[in-house]
């Protein structure tokens, strides 16, 4: 069999790093290809990488066609959940093929929203006749569900969005290199692109420094809250205790407070940090 390589299969899943690449061409000269290629009829869906260094070595491997693929999309979204199930992607990569899937599953519900409307136009009942039932519309997965089949949260899913939407290839490069992490990259790539484009030339200090300027805006542009009124220490009557004992009960009487009055900030800074986190 002759095997055909689809360029946009090719490309639709991350290529491996040099390094990955290079451990992958050591496993298979030493060991051959224990896992069998996955085929579309005759195109390559799954195993690129070990067909182009089986190709390179001249070493045998074995191939397996998957019959239930009707179309592309279907193939698309294989591909995506054999990655998904995979320990070794980042969660960057997990949130870009989250992302895929729910693109591709919405384009599907609104494809057979409109054959359900053009089928009943086409077949609707006359006068005394009964309607027939409309199909099922594909339901829309909700962003939760999108971040558990990714095993993300839904915060972190918004970051990836944010950060596919806005920001350069130069720093959507940081964070999948690891330079930068998911939520500092989300914050930066609010910035102009040229503002992108000197943090990323910066290296790390400069990427950092820059999310860090603006949670800083972020934070001062945010009106100041009140804080709460301690409540009134009740009043005791020491008036038949020692003198050292009624001290004692004094002092513990105003760590209470103080303890108090530390647990609310506390409170305050976390919500604080959780405004941040979800900005």
């Amino acid at each position: 069999m002759q095997i055909k390589i689809n360029e946009v299969l090719r490309a639709y899943i991350e290529p491996l790093t040099e390094s990955e690449y290079q451990a992958l061409e050591r496993s298979i000269l030493s060991e051959g290809c224990r896992d069998a290629l996955v085929l579309w009829e005759d195109v390559l869906v799954d195993g690129h990488n070990r067909y182009q260094i089986c190709q390179q070595h001249g070493i045998p491997f074995k191939v397996t066609e998957n019959t239930s693929f009707r179309n592309l999309e279907d193939v698309k979204l294989w591909m995506i959940d054999n990655n998904l199930g995979r320990r070794s992607i980042s969660d960057y990569q997990r949130g870009v093929l989250a992302l895929r899937k729910k693109e591709i599953m919405a384009a599907r519900a609104l494809e057979l929203a409109a054959e359900a409307a053009a089928e009943d136009a086409r077949i609707a009942p006359q006068e005394g006749e009964e309607a027939p039932k409309k199909p099922a519309a594909m339901p829309l997965a909700s962003r939760e569900d999108i971040a558990r089949a990714a095993r993300l949260s839904t915060a972190t899913l918004g970051q990836i969005e944010k950060i596919q939407k806005t920001a350069t290839p130069e720093l959507v490069e940081a964070v999948r290199s690891g330079t930068i992490s998911i939520n500092a990259a989300a914050t930066v790539a609010s910035l102009p692109e040229e503002v992108q484009l000197a943090a990323v030339a910066g290296g790390k200090k400069e990427l950092q420094k820059a999310a860090k300027e603006v949670r800083d805006l972020r934070a001062a542009s945010r009106p100041a809250k009140e804080p709460k009124e301690p409540k009134a220490a009740p009043s005791v009557d020491y008036g038949d205790i020692p003198t050292d004992v009624a001290e004692l009960r004094a002092e513990n009487i105003a760590l209470r407070e103080k303890n108090a009055a530390l647990l609310e900030e506390i409170t305050v800074l976390q919500r604080r940090i959780s405004e941040l986190v979800s900005a």
